[in-house]
């Protein structure tokens, strides 16, 4: 790959010598380099922050509007409500990212995230009970959050060298899927201690720390080499074709699609441990079912020294995919709840190796300047694939039995993987 963008790009930190290799156990354990690096430290420990405290909130207002309504429709449009959003916030967001200092729009957007989960607070403590209300903020929230996460993640590459890139994304991949492990746990055992309300500010007072933690970041404005130009429709489009005219970075987003759309089963948990798994107690089976993919992707993080100083970024998330699709579909065919758990397990080790070398792709093989529209682009194949994944499961499951779909649907991810590999060896051939 061309190397001349990334070795003249200005770094926010020196570089730091590289120690000597690692050495029984700690070898194997997550590779923490970035973190000798303060500005990637600081960045890092926001998230650890927010991780949990978002997950109260995204805990809090289903359980809200279904206390309210008492239907699961309405939860399932206030869903639909916040997507919109996100996507086409998302996307102008990456153009932004683009344009300014990355710094000043993280600042703005975690205050404006931080002002939402106040208002969400405000009209929860006052009984307000109004959905309308709560679609709204739940919508203003995502917009926030679609302009945030492409310049938090697009910031990575000015704060690590390219050879950590796969650690760094580690890291943050470790820690967003511990949130989504201990923040839900958190919320259920906090809300008949304390209430919807204060998880709420719970959240807010955590957001402010994550905006205290991101002023004291470096500037991270566009390079001076970068033309001056406005984040406007012209620029997203631009941001499509550079994808186009890059294979190696369409075929990084044609992998998740095809993991996502075609091999994520969640939406036939439910059934599953109604049915299959019922003997073991529906209600065990469903919450291990729906646990077990984030606790092998917080494994395979905390594990990440195996992997994350690969130089074959291609040939890992080929690998990584794969593994992903043979995995769920032995959960598919599973019989036994424990297997099915230990299949789902790996299927979520596997995603988190896949998340960690797609992430690296996109902040190595693109430009600084389009890295923001790049990080836009992803934001909006990892919100969206899995909700496209529900839809096309749920059909397939009524239509052909529940693990006939799921086993279905990991053979398809195997064998459209590995027929994209093979047709096209931009990806194969792909390398730090």
């Amino acid at each position: 790959m061309d190397t001349s963008e990334s070795s003249t790009e200005p770094q926010a930190e020196a570089p730091v010598p590289a120690r000597a290799r690692r050495r029984g156990w700690r070898r194997w354990a997550m590779d923490t380099r970035p973190l000798r690096r303060p500005a990637y430290r600081r960045l890092w420990s926001s998230t650890v922050v927010t991780a949990v405290g978002s997950q109260l909130t995204a805990v809090a207002v289903p359980k809200q509007i279904y206390d309210i309504t008492g239907s699961s429709a309405w939860v399932g449009a206030a869903s639909l409500a916040g997507l919109l959003p996100l996507i086409v916030f998302a996307l102008w967001g990456g153009a932004v990212a683009d344009t300014l200092d990355r710094r000043k729009l993280l600042l703005i957007t975690n205050t404006g995230i931080a002002v939402t989960s106040l208002l969400f607070w405000a009209q929860a403590v006052t009984g307000l009970e109004s959905v309308g209300a709560l679609m709204v903020l739940l919508a203003v929230q995502q917009a926030f959050w679609g302009l945030n996460a492409p310049a938090r993640s697009a910031s990575i590459a000015r704060l690590v060298p390219e050879d950590e890139l796969p650690a760094a994304n580690a890291l943050g991949s470790t820690v967003m899927q511990t949130g989504q492990v201990v923040g839900p746990l958190l919320a259920g055992a906090l809300i008949p201690l304390i209430g919807l309300p204060e998880l709420y500010l719970i959240d807010a007072l955590a957001l402010c720390v994550t905006v205290w933690a991101v002023y004291r970041l470096p500037a991270l404005p566009p390079r001076a080499d970068t033309a001056p130009r406005r984040a406007g429709v012209r620029e997203v489009v631009a941001g499509f074709r550079y994808i186009a005219g890059h294979t190696v970075l369409l075929l990084s987003f044609l992998a998740d699609i095809v993991a996502m759309v075609l091999g994520m089963p969640r939406a036939l948990f439910p059934q599953l441990a109604a049915e299959t798994y019922a003997p073991y107690g529906e209600g065990l089976a469903l919450g291990l079912l729906f646990a077990a993919i984030p606790v092998g992707a917080v494994a395979g993080g905390l594990f990440s020294g195996t992997f994350s100083r690969a130089r074959r970024h291609g040939w890992m998330v080929i690998g990584a995919v794969v593994v992903w699709g043979a995995a769920v579909a032995g959960f598919g065919l599973s019989d036994s709840l424990w297997l099915a758990v230990a299949f789902l397990a790996v299927a979520g080790v596997a995603d988190m190796v896949s998340m960690v070398f797609r992430g690296a792709i996109l902040l190595s093989a693109a430009t600084d300047e389009m890295r923001g529209r790049m990080q836009g682009v992803f934001t909006v194949v990892v919100a969206g694939g899995p909700r496209l994944a529900d839809a096309l499961h749920g059909g397939a499951g009524s239509a052909f039995g529940p693990r006939t779909a799921v086993a279905g649907g990991g053979l398809l991810v195997v064998v459209v993987m590995l027929a994209l590999a093979a047709a096209v060896p931009a990806l194969r051939r792909y390398r730090v």
